[in-house]
């Protein structure tokens, strides 16, 4: 009941300071919104195209329909230009990122077996979009070196010659005329219910959450620090109640605070950012793990720390230190080799990659080993900090 009273009136506190409130609430919910808004366009990928097609040949026909098919797949969205200045205006004034320009002669000279360019107008303010129209333009240039090798073949394979043999550019472009031509053999297909990307809602959401959780339980722990300032440790110990239930009122004022932050940021971002955390009860699983974490890493600070405002430094230092090595603000993967390899010595970046687990359909089973992983790092980080947490416990 000491611990419990502790708790309450360090709890009552937070409340009337509003300082929970900003750092629990306020700021991660915040900065998730910002990030959300900068990076979920560069995320969730959405380009428009538009080609202009001078040639009408069967060539030309070929390539049209092959961006025809890929806006069917919702790669980007495709407007038809007549001329080339005209695809030229749509890109800029912004209404599409780029244009695809077939030239007049195009199949002809594909059929010769000429250089021909097929020409990529892009915007400069879009150049994500722009490579992935590049990319496209010098995928179907591909195809047309492959299919004149494999006419070359057929014309090899009859004994007749394919240099300067007008046969060679005429089965190129009956080739690329064929409607077989244009079935993909093969294709790279998303399967939702087995990814584990999570979506850049609910990337940032996850992301804000684990780091301003270890800024917010700080205000349960450093209690100790403050009580010793302030003078009122002496009473405390000088009161019927052990010395480890005042330890244990201000971890209990850190989980509270850590729960209640979280769980508010869960349902906040879910409802407001369109985050999906996955299944519930896989969700609190990794809550209270992260706050397990969090109440370790603080207990380390405390029992090291000489004043609050020490403490309050070093914990916002080992936040954002770890938040960045764990990936929060960036999929650390994505650096590869011994960084990616170090960030999972933290916290967070199981955090995250429980969440991924869930986010692929998993329940609370599949995101058991990285909360385990979690929760065992605040278990062990506050087990050695309660060897010399009874410093703290002196007037």
């Amino acid at each position: 009941m000491a611990a419990v009273r502790i708790a309450l009136k360090d709890l009552t506190q937070r409340v009337r300071d509003r300082s929970a409130f900003l750092w629990g609430i306020v700021a991660p919910l915040g900065l998730a919104a910002i990030f959300s808004l900068l990076f979920g366009p560069v995320t969730n990928f959405e380009a428009s195209f538009a080609v202009a097609d001078l040639d009408g040949g069967e060539v030309a026909a070929g390539f049209v329909e092959q961006l025809a098919i890929l806006e069917q797949e919702e790669v980007f969205t495709l407007e038809v230009a007549d001329t080339s200045v005209a695809a030229e205006t749509l890109v800029e004034d912004g209404s599409v990122d780029a244009a695809f320009v077939i030239p007049a002669g195009f199949t002809e000279m594909v059929s010769a077996g000429a250089e021909v360019q097929v020409e990529v107008i892009g915007n400069v303010d879009q150049a994500i979009a722009t490579q992935v129209a590049r990319s496209i333009a010098a995928g179907f240039a591909g195809e047309i070196i492959t299919v004149g090798a494999a006419a070359c073949t057929a014309l090899t394979a009859r004994g007749e010659s394919c240099a300067g043999n007008p046969a060679l550019g005429t089965l190129a472009a009956d080739a690329l005329g064929e409607p077989a031509f244009l079935d993909n053999p093969a294709a790279v297909v998303d399967s939702p219910a087995a990814s584990k990307e999570l979506s850049s809602e609910t990337f940032y959401s996850a992301g804000m959450a684990i780091l301003f959780l270890f800024l917010t339980v700080q205000f349960g722990v450093l209690g100790l620090l403050e009580e010793r300032q302030n003078g009122t440790m002496s009473r405390l110990l000088a009161a019927p109640i052990s010395p480890r239930s005042i330890v244990a009122g201000k971890a209990l004022t850190s989980f509270v605070l850590g729960i209640v932050s979280m769980t508010v940021l869960v349902v906040g971002t879910t409802l407001l950012l369109g985050a999906e955390w996955g299944n519930s009860l896989g969700v609190a699983v990794m809550v209270l793990a992260g706050v397990i974490a969090a109440m370790g890493i603080m207990f380390v600070v405390a029992a090291f720390a000489r004043t609050p405002e020490q403490a309050s430094n070093l914990q916002a230092i080992l936040a954002f230190v770890l938040a960045m090595l764990g990936g929060t603000f960036f999929p650390i993967a994505q650096v590869g080799g011994f960084v990616a390899k170090l960030s999972l010595i933290t916290p967070h970046a199981w955090f995250l990659r429980g969440l991924g687990d869930l986010a692929a359909g998993g329940g609370v089973g599949s995101a058991f080993p990285a909360a385990l992983y979690v929760a065992l790092f605040g278990i062990i980080t506050g087990g050695l900090a309660q060897i010399r947490i009874g410093r703290v416990l002196q007037p």
